[in-house]
């Protein structure tokens, strides 16, 4: 069969719940326990072989083929260290709040939870030490290297769902996961294969988490549906998910990694007094990234004029316009400042392209879009990309 793209309206929900009941994957060799259809390993019991070939073969395998997500009971014995972590991630909270900084949600409500963006970094910033005791657990990188290989990049969210706080939609994960439905049917379909394996989805719950908490809700073998990326937003869908799904109580100081194309939704907290508090990990290959550092603020503005006068002479064609632009503008939203740059009113913020062209179809005048760009570099907060 040669290349095709999938449409959101072909994805079949008879194909979706048959792929779902095919047993796949290799036995487990390390798991301690099954349950629901999750395998649970013991890091007490993996001590000095948590980057053994063949436990992280049989991760990887879990993660394709098996059920998609994996929990890791215990992978940190120094809770103490999880401890100070959640005090500096409540004080970074109560002074995000402070100063008005907090910012929106995917695939939520704005403010029904607190999230914390680029926790990563803001916990390096406040305590190196407490950083470095944090993430020199083993496992976590062991987890990394199965699905992504060596030098991968980290970056962790904080997410805290108190008592009375929504559930997420049920959804897949970044990158397509993150697009709207048109512009993911864009994609041809081997991009749709080829997505999950550019990052691994990961949580470090920082607080015990019975079932009426709220962990993740998680559809396992879900991952396997290629069309997913496009199915997890239609209606009939989602009902089936919020028939089928199962959540699993963690403790504090466990981890829980999973492919991002599976179908996964945090849910509602129904207790009274508990403070769901989890380290969201979103792992990327080292492999997402271009050869060459290009200006492409600066080859915007270099291009405006000539497109605004070669457009109402006639000379190029909307669709020679969009190519040009495609050419020299930066086509996607992130990595960003999520803090600056929040998906207000979308699951992405507006990408240079879409400012440019934004410009050319308002005929906009240079400052004015110079301004613009200036000010998305600001948000972006990343002079790199400029």
């Amino acid at each position: 069969m040669g290349v095709n793209w999938y449409q959101e309206s072909e994805c079949s929900l008879t194909d979706f719940t048959t792929l779902l009941r095919e047993e796949r994957g290799a036995p487990l060799q390390f798991a301690a326990r099954i349950e629901r259809d999750i395998p649970l390993y013991d890091c007490r019991a993996l001590r000095g072989i948590s980057s053994d070939r063949a436990l992280q073969a049989e991760w990887a395998d879990v993660l394709l083929n098996g059920a998609g997500v994996f929990v890791l009971k215990h992978a940190y014995d120094d809770l103490h260290t999880i401890d100070e972590a959640t005090r500096i991630f409540e004080d970074i909270v109560l002074q995000e709040r402070k100063s008005g900084s907090a910012g929106a949600d995917h695939f939520a409500r704005a403010g029904a939870n607190d999230r914390i963006w680029n926790a990563q970094e803001k916990l390096c910033l406040h305590s190196p030490s407490v950083f470095v005791r944090y993430f020199a657990n083993p496992f976590i990188k062991s987890a990394s290297e199965a699905w992504l290989g060596p030098g991968f990049q980290m970056t962790s969210q904080v997410n805290i769902v108190r008592p009375g706080g929504d559930a997420q939609q049920a959804h897949r994960d970044y990158h397509l996961g993150f697009q709207t439905a048109e512009e993911v049917a864009r994609f041809p379909a081997h991009v749709h294969t080829m997505s999950p394996f550019l990052t691994l989805q990961g949580a470090v719950a920082h607080s015990d988490m019975p079932v009426e908490s709220g962990p993740t809700k998680l559809l396992p073998y879900s991952q396997r549906y290629a069309p997913g990326y496009l199915a997890w937003r239609r209606d009939d869908f989602r009902a089936y998910f919020e028939a089928h799904f199962v959540q699993l109580p963690l403790s504090k100081g466990d981890a829980l990694f999973f492919n991002p194309a599976l179908f996964h939704a945090a849910g509602a907290n129904r207790t009274q007094h508990v403070q769901r508090m989890a380290n969201l990990l979103q792992v990327s290959s080292a492999y997402g990234r271009a050869m060459e550092t290009v200006n492409r603020k600066r080859m915007c503005e270099a291009v405006f004029s000539a497109l605004l006068d070669h457009k109402a002479s006639g000379w190029l064609s909307d669709d020679e316009v969009k190519a040009v632009i495609a050419s020299c503008a930066e086509g996607y939203a992130f990595p960003t400042d999520l803090d600056r740059d929040p998906p207000i009113g979308g699951l992405a913020p507006k990408t240079q392209q879409a400012l440019l062209q934004e410009a050319i179809d308002e005929c906009w005048s240079f400052e004015a879009l110079k301004k613009a760009l200036d000010d998305q570099v600001w948000r972006q907060g990343s002079l790199s990309r400029a």
